[in-house]
């Protein structure tokens, strides 16, 4: 909070930073997400496993709070949002799907802990030429962060479509079933379609931890800016109150939001993914609603 008050920018501390050489802080900041939730997930996966037999009943029970909400979380996404899309190729993709979820989770719970304010203020509270920080902030508000998650789903995108549908498939896919003379149309929109759908993803994630981080900072700062313009610490102080009780509400909005964006980029890909699927069971329900023939 010191360095946003002291930058006078409400995106100043969701820019990314030099750390050292070519390192910054947003690529500290990912290592750092995708161990937490590398040793945060084997743990729960270790708990929810099935124990040893003299353990009883209680061998198929989850162990530890955090490892039943990731267990919840888990069977919900799978059962609800994954299962009805993919059907027979849901167990192939589930390990990339939950991945891709968690680490953005990860990622987004982690820049809503001022971990960079922290290390600021360890490093140069009085002296802002000094201040340092190894990571910290919402590294899923970098676009670059973004877009690399979303070059993922776009590789899993075409590679279900092309094991799925073959080339002959993926390429009558782009067009859509439309006559000869429409393919001039058709082909470009469709070609483009393939970019934009997981560009869509990186810039829907992005655009929402930027927008989320500077109305907190912009809360966050109103008093300092009463007190800059009017040099009066009773009317900042009374702003100042105003704008903590303010960002409260906001703070759960953000939290409600980190959860909501990793599940957005999460569903999405999974339904572009489904787009890309041959579904045999569609042809073969289709028939079991055929009308019975009529005796003669």
């Amino acid at each position: 909070m010191l360095h946003i008050l002291a930058a006078g920018n409400p995106i100043h501390h969701i820019t990314d930073k030099e750390v050292s050489g070519d390192i910054t802080l947003h690529m500290v900041t990912l290592l750092v997400a995708g161990l937490v939730a590398l040793f945060v997930l084997l743990r729960a996966a270790k708990s929810i496993s099935t124990g040893h037999e003299g353990q009883g009943t209680y061998r198929y029970l989850t162990k530890g709070r955090l490892s039943q909400v990731i267990e919840v979380i888990s069977l919900y996404l799978i059962e609800n949002a994954i299962r009805p899309i993919l059907g027979s190729d849901t167990r192939k993709f589930v390990p990339f799907l939950l991945s891709i979820f968690f680490f953005i989770l990860t990622c987004n719970l982690m820049g809503l802990i001022p971990l960079a304010d922290l290390q600021h203020a360890m490093t140069g509270m009085n002296v802002p030429e000094t201040r340092w920080a190894l990571f910290g902030g919402t590294a899923t508000s970098n676009l670059a962060v973004t877009l690399g998650l979303a070059l993922m789903s776009f590789v899993a995108i075409q590679y279900q479509g092309f094991h799925s549908l073959g080339i002959k498939g993926w390429a009558s896919h782009l067009t859509g079933g439309a006559p000869l003379y429409l393919l001039p149309i058709m082909l470009p929109v469709e070609l483009l379609g393939l970019f934009i759908k997981p560009t869509a993803l990186a810039i829907r994630l992005f655009a929402n931890m930027v927008a989320g981080h500077t109305l907190m900072a912009v809360l966050a700062s109103f008093g300092y800016m009463a007190f800059m313009a009017t040099d009066d610490w009773l009317t900042s102080g009374a702003i100042s109150l105003v704008s903590i009780i303010a960002a409260v509400p906001i703070t759960f909005l953000e939290l409600f939001v980190a959860f909501l964006q990793a599940f957005i980029f999460m569903f999405l890909t999974t339904v572009f993914i489904g787009q890309m699927t041959h579904h045999h069971e569609e042809h073969e329900h289709d028939h079991d609603h055929d009308p019975a023939p009529v005796p003669a």
